[in-house]
């Protein structure tokens, strides 16, 4: 029960072959209370069905993890209605499918900014309000979810690519700045997974075929086992690491070829 009596925060839970669920079970498996955030009021009744197996668990819809104000009178009411939290895992990314089918070179300047204001400007923003707010208990743990696509060329990932590699970066300054109120703060590098969001990748599935052909346990990981490495890092057990890209992808990342 690593995390028996913490709070931990998932932003952008969106149905169950997610990471973000993968890491929600895993959390509350061992022993968190969890509270979410969602796009879309539309969606309220799906995502609450979706976290029913979670007893006791929140949901509050953010329409705009990027934009300032709604994000902090989301986190206002959060804190209102549970005090102060553990954990935040930060689970949200979005780029225009356009620019994930076209070559990069194509990418339009609203695309690029889009992109990186989404998954990465977001991340910064959810720490800054988080400590502003005072909202985290000592302790605490911050993590996101990024992609070897920042490292390397991946063919149909493009701006993405760039978004998570600005995504890498904030983490190391965000660990730096909030390492002085003994917050720490991580990503999450998870092999590919079929999910909602993986869809928009060109030829997806040939990735998958690459990692079980040359990752050392060749084999894809799944959202349970990303699950628990996220558990880890949310943990005591993991309070000396801060500022790093943890890999959850049986090893593929370590290969030339």
């Amino acid at each position: 029960m690593l995390l028996k009596g913490k709070k931990i925060l998932i932003m952008g839970i969106r149905n169950k072959w997610s990471i973000a669920f993968g890491i929600a079970k895993s959390a509350y498996e061992n022993g968190a209370e969890l509270l979410f955030t969602y796009m879309g009021e539309e969606n309220k009744s799906k995502i609450e069905e979706l976290i029913s197996e979670f007893k006791g668990s929140k949901a509050y819809v953010l329409d705009g993890a990027s934009e300032d104000e709604l994000v902090k009178e989301v986190f206002t009411k959060i804190k209102e209605e549970n005090g102060k939290i553990d954990g935040i895992v930060h689970a949200i990314a979005h780029a225009n499918t356009e620019d994930l089918h076209n070559d990069f070179i194509y990418t339009s300047k609203e695309g690029y900014a889009h992109a990186c204001d989404v998954s990465s400007y977001s991340f910064v923003l959810v720490a800054r309000m988080a400590k502003e707010l005072d909202m985290l208990n000592e302790n605490a743990s911050l993590v996101t979810l990024t992609y070897h696509g920042s490292t390397k060329v991946l063919e149909g990932y493009n701006v993405m690519g760039v978004a998570k590699a600005a995504l890498e970066a904030s983490t190391r300054y965000l660990a730096e700045n909030l390492g002085r109120d003994g917050i720490r703060v991580n990503a999450l590098s998870a092999g590919p997974i079929k999910t909602l969001s993986s869809k928009g990748i060109k030829d997806f599935n040939s990735i998958l075929t690459v990692i079980e052909e040359k990752a050392p346990l060749h084999k894809n990981v799944t959202t349970t086992q990303v699950g628990n490495v996220a558990t880890f890092l949310l943990s005591s057990m993991s309070d000396s690491i801060t500022g790093q890209v943890i890999y959850a992808d049986n090893g593929y990342n370590i290969m030339g070829i």
